[in-house]
């Protein structure tokens, strides 16, 4: 499998981290090619193949989440990996898999750097809005080591239209949320064109993440590369995994 993203972040070298593509993979539209998600409408045996075209990258089954948009952080240290609901994942155990499902809404990742510790949030503007990233950066618990997170490919400032009322949820928490909203027009018409990677950047420093990379990958300009909700409507997922390596 090609076309993968290998994050570029000074990670410890046990963590290890990637972003699939909608390349590499085996469907055929509007999921071509490599759709890894089950809940979308694919063949399920199309998607079973792409997970097992996924499976040789890494070292265990990911640990795959029910995402409901909501802001529940959960370990998956128990050695149970059947489905669960949440959006936000975490592990201290090498080779267990955290992994969530995106298509436009922000796959974030983090670590300590001690590399003790990984974990990955679905970040989409309802969940953001409601504290995800917080509770996933305090659920993981870094002992005082410092945390670092890396943005992955998301739908970008110039694409992302949402109404008031997402502006509001933002400022009514942080008033230096206002920054990341622009008036679509001229129009006194509610439309703003919202940045979810300054948003979660803003997000992360309130919980005292201030090292973020990556980010400016937009999935809505970029067909060729990646699915798109917001472009697309009927379309595949993508997925952000992080892990700690065996030993």
């Amino acid at each position: 499998m090609s076309g993968w993203i290998v994050p570029d972040w000074p990670a410890a070298g046990n963590v290890k981290a990637l972003f699939t593509t909608r390349n590499g993979g085996v469907g055929s539209a509007p999921y071509d090619s490599l759709n890894l998600g089950d809940h979308v409408g694919d063949d399920p045996l199309i998607v079973r193949q792409n997970r097992a075209l996924l499976r040789r990258l890494v070292p265990n089954e990911p640990c795959w989440l029910k995402q409901v948009h909501g802001t529940h952080s959960l370990s998956i240290d128990d050695g149970n990996c059947a489905v669960r609901q949440g959006d936000a994942a975490f592990s201290r155990r090498p080779g267990n898999i955290c992994a969530v499902l995106v298509a436009d809404c922000l796959p974030v990742l983090l670590c300590d750097r001690a590399g003790t510790v990984v974990g990955v949030i679905h970040a989409g503007w309802r969940g953001m809005a409601e504290g995800v990233i917080e509770c996933a950066v305090s659920a993981i618990g870094a002992a005082g080591n410092p945390v670092i997170a890396w943005l992955g490919p998301a739908i970008g400032p110039n694409h992302f239209e949402v109404g008031d009322e997402v502006r509001e949820a933002f400022i009514s928490h942080h008033k230096q949320a206002g920054a990341a909203f622009l008036p679509c027009n001229s129009r006194d018409d509610g439309k703003w064109l919202a940045d979810l990677f300054l948003l979660a950047r803003q997000r992360l420093a309130q919980a005292g993440v201030h090292e973020v990379f990556g980010g400016g990958k937009c999935t809505y300009s970029d067909p060729a590369r990646f699915f798109s909700y917001r472009r697309d409507g009927n379309t595949g997922r993508m997925a952000g995994l992080i892990w700690l390596a065996q030993a």
